[in-house]
């Protein structure tokens, strides 16, 4: 039990580390390419950082346990929408700021794409149309944030390092060397992951599903959580909803959908999704109706959705002695 949980820690840290690694050249080279700040954190940092959902779920579903997968994804997005919001914004000097039209917007589509998986997998099956309209979802946002430059465009004073220049082809080819051994490593560091989540399964006798939503999902967060305490720090608020609002669109669509695609799957038992389902919609409403009401995040705030993760938890806990 011991070894099972030290291998279970050193495999979420390694994750943590790869991921760290793969985002610092991620963002310098967006910057190079002069986009904003909530553009960096949605499109690079979140996609780094969601990078040990796609290894450790597809591992799973591929090795027939679809459960871990689609309980990570669900667990994840639920709390990326309440525990890492409320740990920022306790992290910031006053409150996390939403004001743009862009970040309104995003705040919409985030909690629609949330919602969306569950609504495909209501019977029972993801199939591959399923990963594919998943996918074009995520397309689709990408298209409309890209489609004018005032959304994703930034200009930045000269004198201040743009970001990474790639110094003729050996740079070029060390870089992408490093980016395959980076990702071989997060590969299998996803294997000890998923064997130490069977492991908790049958050792304590809970459900995958159970496994996925409480512990993969909650090891998985932690490079979106680092990154948020950090950017909050520093008083980068849009860089925090940009790494949430990305995590979740990014695990809800892109990362689900190549899963569907590649080893589409089928849940028998929902009933252990059955708290999760319905605090994700519950999550998911009251992130938005505090972005868009107040158009930014409270301290007051963040306890309330701090408050909706740990009810969240005491429902799991004490589901078996009322249902």
């Amino acid at each position: 039990m011991i070894l099972q949980l030290i291998i279970f820690a050193a495999s979420i840290f390694i994750l943590s580390w790869l991921s760290s690694s793969l985002v610092k050249t991620l963002v310098q080279i967006a910057k190079y390419l002069r986009w904003r700040e909530f553009i960096i954190a949605f499109f690079v940092m979140a996609f780094a950082a969601s990078l040990p959902n796609l290894f450790v779920d597809l591992n799973a579903a591929l090795r027939g346990m679809p459960e871990i997968a689609f309980g990570d994804i669900i667990g994840g997005n639920l709390i990326d929408l309440t525990l890492v919001a409320a740990i920022a914004v306790f992290f910031t000097r006053k409150t996390l700021p939403a004001d743009s039209k862009m970040v309104q917007t995003s705040s919409l589509f985030t909690i629609l794409i949330a919602i969306f998986p569950l609504l495909l997998v209501f019977d029972g099956l993801l199939s591959r149309v399923d990963g594919l309209i998943l996918i074009f979802a995520f397309f689709a946002y990408g298209y409309w944030i890209f489609s004018k430059d005032e959304r994703f465009k930034k200009f930045y004073k000269k004198g201040k390092d743009p970001g990474i220049i790639m110094r003729g082809k050996f740079g070029f080819v060390i870089n992408i060397l490093k980016m395959i051994l980076l990702l071989a490593l997060l590969l299998a560091a996803s294997f000890g992951v998923v064997n130490s989540a069977q492991f908790f399964s049958d050792r304590l006798g809970i459900s995958l599903s159970l496994v996925g939503i409480l512990i993969v999902a909650l090891g998985n967060c932690f490079p979106e959580t680092y990154f948020s305490i950090i950017s909050a720090r520093k008083g980068e608020g849009w860089m925090v909803l940009g790494d949430l609002m990305g995590s979740v669109i990014i695990c809800a669509t892109l990362v689900l959908g190549i899963i569907a695609l590649v080893s589409p799957f089928e849940i028998k038992d929902f009933s252990p999704f059955f708290i999760a389902r319905i605090f994700t919609l519950v999550a998911a409403l009251f992130f938005f109706v505090i972005i868009k009401t107040g158009q930014k995040i409270t301290k007051k705030e963040g306890l309330i959705l701090l408050f909706t993760y740990i009810a969240f938890l005491m429902a799991e806990i004490f589901k078996p002695y009322f249902f």
